[in-house]
C-alpha cells in the first residue's frame, strides 16, 4: 500500500491509527462485533440517517436511537462457545 505521495504505509501503522481494524489475535466474532458497533454509532451520530430510519420505521427518533443503543450491547448475538467474550459474560452475570 502507499499514500498518494508514494510513501508506503505499513499495516502496523494503520492498526495503530485505526484501532477498530483489530490485530492478529482478534477473532472473527470480535471483528464483526466492532464493525456493527461502529456502524450503529455512525447511524446514531448522523441526524439525517437517524431521521431516515425513524421515518422508514414510522417511529420517533428517540425510539430508534434507543433501539440502536440496545443493539450495540450484543450486535451479533451471543459470543461463540469458548471465546474470550463468553468468559467475560460469565463473570458479569455472576
Amino acid at each position: 500500500m502507499s499514500t498518494p505521495g508514494g510513501a508506503p504505509i505499513h499495516k502496523d501503522q494503520l492498526k495503530a491509527k485505526y484501532i477498530g481494524t483489530g490485530d492478529a489475535d482478534m477473532s472473527k466474532y470480535e471483528w464483526v462485533t466492532n464493525m456493527h458497533r461502529d456502524t450503529l454509532a455512525s447511524h446514531i451520530g448522523h441526524y439525517d440517517q437517524m431521521s431516515y430510519y425513524a421515518v422508514a420505521q414510522n417511529q420517533s427518533m428517540g425510539r430508534v436511537k434507543l433501539e440502536f443503543i440496545e443493539k450495540m450491547l450484543q450486535p451479533c448475538g451471543r459470543p461463540p462457545m469458548g471465546s474470550k467474550e463468553e468468559g467475560k459474560e460469565k463473570l458479569l452475570n455472576n
